[in-house]
């Protein structure tokens, strides 16, 4: 079977400053038609988004997928709690990893995968001040460095 090309609709890059990424995986989610054409038009943010199970049953929260402009009536809420689809057993994974003291459940990026959308999901762990500091002090490096090679090839 081919693999399907992946079309990225929203990223979330905060989710990476804020948390270590122990683990991804990939969930389907329960759309509105009008959702699905909002999202084509590449109208969605996860940025403030997070992640809970309850009941075993996984729900993204704070999402924000734009009303369709022609969807009239039939546009849901853009902020309304959406289900995520995974596996049985995978949510028992990370229902016990979250049970640790520390660890959270985070949108990292919402994408099309073939006709479906998908979320990547990352099992998360907060960071400290400090290692933001070293985060950032590492991409100066690297920025710095760049800049060098660039200009010994000119």
């Amino acid at each position: 079977m081919a693999k399907q090309a992946k079309k990225l609709i929203a990223n979330n890059k905060k989710a990476y400053h804020d948390y270590f990424i122990e683990d991804k995986y990939e969930a389907g989610i329960s759309l509105a038609g009008t959702e699905v054409k909002s999202l084509r038009m590449g109208r969605c943010s996860v940025k403030e988004a997070f992640i809970r199970i309850e009941k075993g049953e996984v729900y993204v929260y704070n999402m924000h997928i734009a009303a369709y402009e022609k969807g009239n009536i039939f546009n849901k809420d853009p902020l309304r709690v959406r289900k995520l689809l995974l596996h049985k057993r995978e949510i028992r994974k990370i229902e016990g990893q979250i049970a640790q003291k520390g660890y959270t459940v985070v949108p990292l990026s919402v994408y099309f995968s073939g006709s479906l959308v998908k979320v990547e999901i990352g099992l998360a762990k907060g960071k400290k001040l400090y290692d933001k500091r070293q985060d950032i002090a590492k991409k100066d490096q690297r920025r710095e460095a760049e800049r060098k090679f660039k200009n010994l090839q000119f």
